[in-house]
């Protein structure tokens, strides 16, 4: 290691950049908050549905590696509040749109304000974490989440009332995001670069082998769809259960689903600095294996208990991403960028996906169904044990 001393933690860049995460998240999290108000308007099928998930994150999932890959080597700090310009022409076409079409085109332009926004950001939070990285990366999606558990309370209680035009309001949000991330940039032109260059003399001189890094990054992206199946079978369905299920007013349920996404917020927080103090691994198997009990009880739970396990659920899952992303950074730390990118965009993309798939399956069977299939998929959360420990991942380093 380079005797360079690493830059002090930039905390105002970091609270920042989680308000502009908790800002784009919450414009983004509108969409399948309005999914029983546009199902209803527009008599869409399930799979319809499940089809605006899949645009909108399969958008997203594409560009972002693409993103990522060229940031690395070509910087562009006023790039985010480029991405943000698309989320808000989605958003004003999302509330004008007539047809099912306009919908799809909505979610698409959404969708790539998200791919630019998510890889450069999270770069530039590794760059202002000081080499507290699991701190930086819980609080950059500690803002995310709690943005995206909004999103359901504000279309229950201003959105609904008003119908499918006033999202257009949101869009001084978006505004207000623009003008952050441009100061944002202005920091990074300044002050990031020259971070930037420090980190590339903190590097390790010994990387794993390449077919090693490999085959953990497969392990990691395994996980990854673990967690992001369960919850996109949450953002996107989780109403439809409960009003099925339950009989529940479509406010409640929307009440519900922020209840669940309050303690994804929550439980995002926590992951990073306990990863920072005890290892990723621990995190990751404690946050996907520790939920199998909890996701095979809650298709026959009453609504209390189903309250209860779902913000649970969502409190001990969420804390793992923030250390699988960490994990995967320290093993490819030249190339944040992309691999900040990569997960970003497979989380999206696997989520998309299977919310497309899970509306088939509810159309063809019954949305109790779904919950029941989904309650096995922490069991890919196995595969972590797999993963090396801390003590076992710079020994092998150093032997490299």
């Amino acid at each position: 290691m380079s005797g360079t001393t690493p830059p002090r933690t930039a905390l105002p860049v970091l609270i920042a950049l989680s308000v502009c995460h908790l800002l784009n998240d919450l414009l983004q999290s509108l969409l399948p908050a309005l999914y029983p108000l546009l199902k209803g308007t527009y008599s869409l099928d399930f799979w319809q549905i499940g089809m605006i998930t899949l645009t909108n994150q399969v958008t997203s999932s594409l560009l972002q590696p693409v993103v990522g890959h060229y940031t690395d080597s070509r910087p562009h700090p006023y790039l985010l509040p480029v991405g943000m310009g698309f989320t808000l022409a989605g958003l004003l076409l999302l509330a004008s749109a007539n047809s099912y079409a306009w919908l799809l085109s909505a979610a698409a332009l959404v969708g790539i304000g998200s791919s630019i926004f998510h890889p450069e950001s999270s770069r530039i939070a590794r760059l202002a974490s000081g080499g507290k990285h699991g701190l930086a990366q819980s609080l950059f999606q500690t803002g995310g989440n709690f943005g995206t558990s909004l999103g359901p309370l504000l279309a229950a209680f201003f959105v609904l009332p008003r119908g499918q035009g006033s999202v257009a309001w949101f869009s001084l949000l978006a505004l207000l995001a623009i003008v952050m991330l441009w100061r944002i940039g202005r920091w990074y032109w300044t002050t990031g670069q020259e971070r930037r260059r420090t980190a590339g003399h903190l590097r390790p001189v010994h990387q794993l082998p390449r077919a090693k890094v490999r085959q953990l990054l497969a392990i990691l992206l395994a996980l990854v769809f673990s967690k992001y199946v369960y919850v996109s079978s949450f953002v996107s369905f989780f109403m439809f259960f409960l009003i099925d299920r339950f009989g529940v007013s479509m406010q409640q349920a929307q009440v519900h689903l922020f209840a669940f996404l309050g303690a994804v917020a929550a439980g995002t927080f926590i992951g990073g600095p306990v990863g920072d103090r005890i290892g990723r691994k621990p995190v990751i198997l404690i946050s996907i294996v520790g939920i199998l009990p909890f996701t095979l009880i809650l298709p026959y739970a009453d609504l209390f208990w189903t309250t209860v396990l779902s913000v649970v659920i969502g409190l001990v899952l969420s804390s793992a991403f923030s250390a699988i992303l960490v994990f995967a950074q320290e093993l490819v730390p030249h190339r944040v960028g992309l691999v900040s990118g990569l997960f970003f965009g497979f989380a999206f993309g696997v989520a998309g996906a299977g919310a497309g798939a899970l509306g088939w399956l509810a159309d063809v069977t019954s949305i109790a169904v779904v919950y029941r299939a989904c309650a096995f998929l922490p069991l890919i959360g196995l595969l972590g044990f797999l993963l090396p420990d801390r003590a076992t991942l710079r020994e092998g380093m150093r032997a490299s």
